[in-house]
């Protein structure tokens, strides 16, 4: 399958930007990121996805990882 045109690195675009905002934002934009992301795997979860693309690959550790990353922001918060 060809694709039309030069390849478009949006997604690299996309990593620079949550990258400044968790810099300007610190544990708040961590806690902020880490709920978004347990909400929609959570979701995904009950709708029967079982294996995603990230790199841990079972949703039940991507979850973990999305939960410890949001303790530990209210942590740091706290802190």
């Amino acid at each position: 399958m060809k694709k039309d045109g030069p390849y478009d690195p949006l997604r690299l675009c996309v990593y620079a930007t949550v990258a400044l905002l968790g810099w300007l934002l610190g544990p708040w934009a961590a806690l902020g990121f880490a709920a978004l992301g347990f909400a929609g795997y959570w979701k995904a979860r009950r709708a029967g996805l079982t294996r995603s693309k990230c790199v841990l690959r079972d949703t039940r550790l991507v979850l973990a990882y999305l939960g410890l990353i949001g303790v530990a922001a209210v942590v740091a918060i706290i802190v």
